[in-house]
């Protein structure tokens, strides 16, 4: 008798926000732990570190996972897109959290979507 758990039985759209509802829970701790991190380190040195960690673990998974490699036309969208969300992002947020508590700034990340 083969026993399935009950996460592969919900539609895709529960899933869907199941797995939302998991990434904003841990997204939530990154804003503290990066106003913590600041306190104690340079912004442009912890978003390298952050950066260099995450491409690492990224060519990990790549590797790992034998991933193609994307084509010609699709590098400028994705060097534009890493620009943003492993540079621009991550550094501006900590330059911010120098100056705003963490909750300050939840709340205008929260924000972002409606503008």
């Amino acid at each position: 008798m083969e026993r399935t758990s009950r996460l592969s039985t919900l539609d895709t759209g529960t899933q869907g926000w199941i797995n939302g509802f998991i990434g904003v829970v841990i997204f939530s701790g990154s804003l503290p732990a990066t106003r913590l991190a600041v306190m104690a380190f340079d912004p442009v040195f912890l978003t390298m570190i952050r950066a260099t960690l995450a491409g690492l673990l990224g060519l990990l998974l790549l590797r790992l996972f034998k991933a193609k490699r994307p084509a010609r036309d699709q590098w400028m969208p994705l060097v534009i897109v890493a620009l943003g969300v492993v540079i621009g992002f991550p550094l501006l947020t900590a330059l911010a959290l120098q100056y705003v508590t963490s909750a300050h700034s939840i709340v205008f990340i929260g924000l972002l979507p409606l503008a």
